[in-house]
């Protein structure tokens, strides 16, 4: 059958029909509602048959399982969706989880469902509430089937209306990426290339970032200057990539809020940000702020810094070199001067992403064979994926590096426990930075600073997709590679059977130093 639909799919071009294709599926087998039916029976006859559906295959009553099958055959095709028919019974948490990560089209509702509430309206009870709300997420269509049970057709229609308009508050990070959902996005190379204006008023709408930066520079200058030396004592901020300015603002702001003196350097090398520097210099800040057009590692300042403050940080956290940078800048932090962020981690976490996935071997570009788009790192806003275990901790980076000779090459071994049955199509990238002392960001799931929104996550494919069972182990090695002029990554799976490294000596994606 999936051959025979791929099939239509395929020629779905020129002349022929345009085709697209809704494969209907069951969220739970007919034999595992019979188990749940067959369990209430107490008489010998059910015992009999619940134990012949126990000792059956689990393979065979998974319906993921069958679906999975049957898109494997067709490739993870854009034009196949998934239609979900909810019964009376819903599968675990985590099997539900793992649909979520599914191009999931329509959920079906049956009629049975629904049961009366104290004013004999047809409602859902509180778990299939929660889980169309979690599908409302993805757009889904939602279709009533089965007779009227409840007097009217359209007081079911009524009452999803009334779960569609009641759904949670959106947030602040979800409003900011409303249309970039899984939109798959090259890493910007801020070093290598110069941002545009559009760019940097982008990411200075956030709030929540130079909130935590001033409160961090706040702290610093507190810590630097005592009450009794305020009067005498100038602490000298020096910002590395400047950008148009949000840091510097953030530094003024915190030296007037900590009743410090402070001079700031804002060191930029980037033209479209040093003209609106100047302007901020010659409108606002005067001879408090030194502008310095120069590439930070070509500074050569006439006095050192008590604080060196920078975003060069990216969705990985060292993936827009910030160690590299401030390796560089160190030469001119006084031996006890502090770096803001002081230190950052990154994390990485096996995803099921078929869409992801299908985007990218759709992917194609002049002299780059198609693989070459399986080897690179992507900054994207997950949405329709799964995750399958916790992010666990991969690379960190510490400031000011006492090291005498700086190595930021980095080598990683990850072991994940995948929980059930899934196909892993990659892994989602994030971090978190300690900016000063208690004073955190971190775009972790689990921990994601409230408001921000600078950093999407970043996605790392995998070529082949892995099918993983229950419980089964899956083993990643990741490393950072170094050379004079350029910085890149390398990835590979060893668990549960071995795949084929992904660029090898960067031949499909670097970061130009």
């Amino acid at each position: 059958l999936a051959r025979h639909i791929y099939t239509k799919v395929l020629g779905s071009s020129g002349h022929q029909p345009n085709y697209n294709v809704w494969v209907y599926v069951p969220m739970r087998s007919a034999a595992d509602e019979s188990k749940v039916f067959f369990n209430n029976v107490t008489n010998g006859d059910g015992d009999s048959k619940l134990k012949d559906l126990e000792d059956s295959n689990e393979s065979t009553t998974d319906t993921w399982e069958w679906w999975n099958t049957f898109r494997s055959v067709c490739g993870t095709d854009k034009k196949i969706g998934l239609v979900l028919e909810l019964s009376e019974n819903l599968p675990t948490y985590c099997e539900i989880e793992r649909w979520l990560g599914e191009p999931v089209r329509c959920i079906f509702i049956k009629t049975s469902c629904f049961t009366l509430n104290k004013k004999n309206y047809p409602v859902l009870p509180r778990p299939h509430q929660n889980l169309l709300k979690k599908f409302f997420k993805l757009d889904v269509q939602v279709v009533i089937s089965g007779s009227c049970k409840h007097g009217d057709m359209r007081f079911y229609q009524s009452y999803l209306d009334h779960l569609w308009t009641n759904q949670e508050p959106v947030d602040a990070l979800s409003n900011f990426a409303k249309g970039y959902e899984d939109y798959l996005q090259i890493p910007l190379q801020p070093l290598m290339d110069n941002l545009e204006s559009c760019t940097y008023e982008i990411f200075e709408k956030d709030p929540t970032k130079y909130t935590e930066y001033q409160k961090a520079i706040y702290n610093a200058l507190l810590d630097r200057v005592s009450e009794e030396e305020k009067e005498t004592k100038t602490s000298v901020i020096m910002v590395v990539g400047a950008g148009r300015g949000p840091l510097v603002r953030a530094a003024i702001a915190a030296a007037k809020n900590a009743d410090r003196l402070v001079k700031v350097y804002a060191v930029e090398k980037n033209p479209n940000a040093i003209v609106t520097l100047f302007a901020q210099q010659y409108e606002m800040w005067g001879e408090q702020v030194t502008v310095v057009p120069c590439d930070m590692r070509d500074f050569k300042p006439s006095e050192k810094a008590d604080i060196i403050v920078s975003e060069l940080l990216g969705s990985f956290g060292d993936n827009e070199l910030s160690p590299e940078c401030l390796d560089g800048a160190q030469k001119f932090l006084k031996d006890d001067g502090i770096s803001i962020p002081c230190s950052y981690t990154n994390y990485v976490t096996p995803v099921s992403a078929p869409k992801l996935y299908s985007e990218i071997a759709q992917m194609r570009e002049k002299d780059k064979g198609p693989l070459a788009f399986f080897e690179m790192p992507y900054v994207v806003h997950l949405h329709n994926h799964t995750a399958l275990s916790v992010p666990q901790s991969l690379f960190s980076f510490s400031h000011p590096n006492n090291v005498e000779v700086p190595d930021n090459a980095r080598y990683g071994k990850l072991t994940f426990d995948v929980p059930y049955n899934s196909t892993i199509h990659g892994f989602a990238g994030y971090f978190d930075t300690v900016l000063y002392k208690d004073i955190t960001l971190s775009i972790l799931p689990n921990s994601h600073s409230t408001g921000l929104f600078s950093w999407f996550p970043i996605f790392f494919p995998l070529k082949d997709p892995i099918h993983v069972t229950t419980n089964q182990q899956l083993e990643a090695h990741f490393w950072r590679c170094v050379s004079p002029r350029q910085v890149w990554y390398e990835w590979l799976v060893t668990k549960p059977s071995i795949g084929t490294l992904h660029n090898p000596n960067g031949r499909s994606y670097t970061i130009g130093l």
